[in-house]
């Protein structure tokens, strides 16, 4: 059995979100975290409020939301609370989710348009010796707008609590990056050095390689302001 979890607010619902539910066309159960907003007027999926499910979420928020970032193109790189609700959104369907085979973590700026089932996914995405399955950029940090665990793994809870505790300990303000794909890179390759194996769905290449990978045909990730405008990627598979 497979989840699927993302995240989102008010604001970004208005912007670009509304689309992610209009088009969700996936046989798996929906799981929609939020700070601010559970009334989404949709159906057929699991609302869970972000602070009351994980309280260090807004703890950590509080206790850093007074950080200067860049007002800049690539200030994003050290906006460790910008990034850090979907990393506790994700963190805790892991570490508290006994439901599911398989957890799919998506962006909320996703359309989507080809179905997809359990069948797709075993063969292209999951695999039982591995802990989790992402879209690598070679040396480039990885794109996390999509991410796979495979619940049942013996390191997957361990991953994702010491994931949470980076944030807890304020930890990524140590790293040169705080945005979340730098961190879940950076914990992931700890333990790909202690031998926990991992399943690169990407190209090695930088730029929009979820539009290039397996998944490109199945759903458009319109990350960033330029493809958000168009309401599509201009790589776009599908």
């Amino acid at each position: 059995m497979i989840g699927v979890v993302t995240t989102l607010n008010k604001k970004l619902y208005k912007q670009y979100g509304h689309k992610f539910f209009e088009t969700y066309n996936w046989p798996f159960n929906l799981i929609v975290y939020s700070e601010d907003m559970l009334d989404i007027p949709h159906t057929n999926f699991i609302p869970k409020s972000t602070f009351d499910e994980v309280p260090q979420c807004e703890e950590f928020v509080n206790r850093n939301k007074e950080r200067p970032v860049a007002d800049t193109p690539a200030g994003y790189i050290n906006d460790g609370v910008r990034f850090s609700y979907k990393v506790y959104a994700y963190t805790n369907e892991i570490i508290t989710n006994e439901d599911y085979d398989g957890l799919i973590c998506i962006d909320a700026d996703s359309v989507f348009y080809k179905t997809i089932d359990e069948e797709w996914v075993k063969k292209h995405i999951h695999n039982n010796d591995m802990m989790m399955s992402y879209l690598g950029r070679g040396n480039h940090y990885s794109e996390c707008g999509f991410l796979y665990f495979n619940m049942k793994h013996p390191d997957v809870i361990k991953y994702a609590v010491e994931m949470q505790n980076m944030y807890n300990e304020d930890l990524i303000y140590k790293e040169k990056e705080q945005h979340d794909s730098y961190i879940w890179d950076l914990v992931r390759k700890k333990y790909e050095k202690n031998g926990v194996k991992n399943k690169d769905i990407g190209d090695g290449k930088t730029g929009h390689v979820q539009a290039r990978s397996i998944l490109g045909p199945v759903y458009d990730h319109i990350k960033g302001p330029k493809r958000k405008k168009l309401m599509k990627s201009p790589e776009a598979r599908v």
